[in-house]
């Protein structure tokens, strides 16, 4: 497509399109192929994407620019075996949405259709933001959401929404907006994808089992964005799948989208991410590759994909940046960093002490409790909060019952406290401890019963000394705690009622 070159706010240089390296490094790791003979099929096959074809940075960044990322290497090379992580990485993965009355120069299949056409394009509004930190040193792969509508400072612009950044500024201003944001979490590198690549990726994958938890209706004709989708767990095309993900048209706006958007992305790694996948990567890769743009390196990539798909769904952890609804005090919505909650989870999940965030002990050493109920047992749930009051808890609220019902009892960490969580675990005696923000947002945990929770209710004993839940240890930063075995469950998600003014739901 052809469109205005965008210039870039720091140096003023003009973005070129369609980088290509030099030739000596595609030549070099052709012949490397030669001993492949001895690696397995799917290891030749992930090194042949080396070779496939256009390299996938689009995106030629200045030397300011370059400078937001971390230059330092994070991965082996590719001699004749797999690559591997060599340290802690943090990759800026930035979903973009553009139409074709966002460009000067839309290209001319979109004209006079009469409505705005979605374009292939990588430099509109980052409509899904994500912070994803891989960990070899703890086998950890930490996703940290982060909702468009994000108050916070953008160069060339000042205090606006954080999807704006990539917008005016392209990756590296988006990177350096969400540094800043976190009290200078570093940036490796950064991913971009438009919404036409997601769903070509997710038809080359095979499409992703999601259960949807409420029906979703919605049609703009504007843009030819037609959603339909019904309650319940389906299969889902790479169409549909954008719409699962798109959909925000309901009273938690981008907030709710972003709780689906994790459960779509455990579903997505669960069912995707195996051997079988891996070796499909060249093809994957060849099918999206016009509509990505990375400065990751085709080992670093394999390399990521390799420590993705050996890490168990345990030690893949969700967490959204802490915030509520702004309120009539801004004459846009926003979603409102809370800086103390933010502080601990860069500190535990990044290992990041932010100096520009003050915290104050008292209110992290509160604890609030939702109880969402999956099997519509009333006795259940009234029995659970004696339990709890009983053990010490005493902010216990009961929230919106969860529309699939769950086998099995989820222990949420909302705030991605998973020390507190293991501590409710142990005093039960049962559940499934999940990090991840699909819970209540008005909770630090939320507690979902699962068909296992009458019986085994039942069968606990009265606590005999009152715990001390609310000054329950936290897990060391990084790392998964030793009081209770690991636990894995396939969680689902939906939005939980939100206090404050929600989002609006206009684009």
């Amino acid at each position: 497509m052809s469109t205005t070159p965008r210039q870039s706010p720091i140096s003023g240089v003009p973005v070129q399109r369609s980088v290509k390296n030099g030739a000596w490094r595609w030549l070099w790791l052709g012949l490397g192929l030669i001993g492949v003979a001895g690696l397995s099929a799917s290891a030749g096959a992930l090194l042949a994407v080396a070779i496939a074809g256009t390299p996938l940075m689009q995106t030629r960044l200045s030397s300011e620019e370059a400078k937001v990322f971390n230059q330092k290497d994070i991965s082996t090379g590719m001699n004749l075996k797999f690559p591997q992580l060599t340290r802690p990485v943090n990759i800026l993965v930035l979903g973009v949405k553009v139409l074709s009355t966002d460009v000067d120069n839309p290209p001319p299949e979109t004209q006079g259709l009469g409505y705005q056409a979605t374009i292939n394009s990588l430099d509109g509004l980052s409509d899904s933001m994500m912070l994803i930190r891989f960990n070899p040193a703890t086998q950890q792969l930490v996703i940290m959401s982060l909702p468009r509508d994000t108050r916070t400072h953008v160069d060339g612009i000042g205090m606006t929404k954080l999807n704006e950044a990539n917008a005016v500024g392209g990756p590296a201003s988006a990177a350096r907006a969400t540094s800043e944001l976190l009290g200078g979490v570093g940036i490796d590198r950064y991913v971009r994808i438009n919404v036409l690549g997601v769903e070509k990726l997710i038809d080359a994958l095979g499409g992703v089992t999601v259960y949807v938890p409420q029906d979703m209706h919605y049609q703009d004709d504007s843009q030819h964005l037609y959603i339909n989708l019904k309650k319940g767990e389906h299969h889902l095309n790479g169409a549909q799948a954008v719409q699962f993900l798109r959909f925000r048209y309901d009273a938690y706006g981008d907030i709710g989208r972003v709780q689906r958007q994790q459960m779509f992305l455990r579903a997505l790694r669960d069912q995707t991410l195996k051997p079988a996948t891996l070796a499909k990567l060249p093809q994957i890769l060849s099918v999206v590759q016009a509509n990505l743009d990375t400065n990751l390196s085709v080992e670093e990539l394999i390399a990521l994909a390799g420590f993705a798909s050996q890490n168990g769904r345990a030690n893949m952890q969700m967490l959204m940046l802490p915030g509520t609804f702004s309120g009539g005090e801004y004459t846009a919505s926003y979603w409102l960093p809370k800086q103390e909650e933010l502080a601990k989870m860069v500190q535990q999940y990044f290992g990041v002490t932010a100096p520009n965030f003050v915290t104050d002990a008292a209110a992290s050493d509160h604890l609030t409790i939702a109880i969402q109920d999956s099997i519509d047992k009333t006795a259940t749930v009234e029995k659970l909060i004696s339990h709890l009051g009983s053990a010490g808890y005493g902010d216990i609220f009961v929230d919106e019952p969860w529309s699939e019902p769950l086998p099995v009892t989820q222990i949420i960490a909302q705030q991605g406290d998973i020390g507190k969580a293991r501590v409710i675990q142990q005093n039960l005696g049962f559940g499934e401890v999940l990090v991840e923000s699909t819970g209540s947002l008005q909770s630090d945990i939320t507690i979902r019963l699962g068909k296992d929770a009458p019986d085994l209710l039942n069968a606990i004993p009265k606590p005999t000394t009152t715990a001390e839940p609310a000054n329950a240890a936290n897990s060391t930063p990084g790392a998964q705690p030793s009081a209770a075995p690991p636990v894995v469950a396939e969680p689902s998600a939906q939005p939980s009622p939100a206090s404050g003014d929600p989002l609006s739901a206009v684009q």
